[in-house]
């Protein structure tokens, strides 16, 4: 008896039909520019919800994150160095575990814990998945009214010069002119 091989690509779309069929999972898109996003975004390690309505007035990055994933590990320093100097008054950094055990995304929160940043666990997903988050590192940076400015999806850690300039683009001239909000803390 001979063995019959069958394709790669037919196995690839038996596969994509049978998940089609057994209900996969159809995530809505992310907000895109100009749209506001959902609100609610989970709680912090301490419970506290996080809710986007709170910080209306001062630029927001929402950025969907996890302990496995490189570039991820290397934002997170950024941004919160970047909120430090510009401070909280003006822009809020929420980081959104991706799908992650509570285990993991604690220790990284401690091990972590000079970071300033309003850290999220989204464990089962809900928030990732009505945000259309497929991969990380992605990021939405809001604008004062809490409008989707600009959206990043897979990027590395050569495009964040390009977005610490968007993200200064949208903050007001007061905050950009004044002395930085970490140097006054001294």
């Amino acid at each position: 008896m001979g063995s019959t091989k069958i394709p790669v690509r037919w196995l690839l779309l038996a596969g994509l039909a049978m998940s089609t069929c057994l209900g996969a999972k159809e995530l809505p898109p992310s907000p895109g520019v100009g749209e506001i996003p959902p609100q609610l975004l989970g709680k912090t390690r301490d419970g506290r919800p996080v809710d986007l309505g709170d910080y209306r007035g001062k630029v927001t990055i929402v950025t969907f994150w996890a302990s496995w994933c490189g570039p991820c590990r290397k934002e997170l320093p950024v941004l919160a160095r970047f909120q430090d100097v510009v401070g909280r008054d003006a822009l809020e950094v929420v980081a959104v575990n991706f799908k992650e055990p509570r285990s993991d995304f604690v220790a990284l929160v401690r091990a972590n814990k000079g970071m300033d940043l309003t850290f999220v666990h989204d464990a089962d997903g809900a928030t990732s998945d009505l945000y259309g988050v497929r991969a990380i590192p992605h990021m939405f940076i809001l604008d004062h009214d809490g409008t989707v400015a600009y959206v990043h999806r897979g990027y590395s850690e050569n495009a964040l010069p390009g977005i610490i300039d968007e993200i200064l683009s949208l903050l007001p001239d007061e905050v950009k002119n004044r002395p930085s909000a970490s140097a006054a803390k001294r």
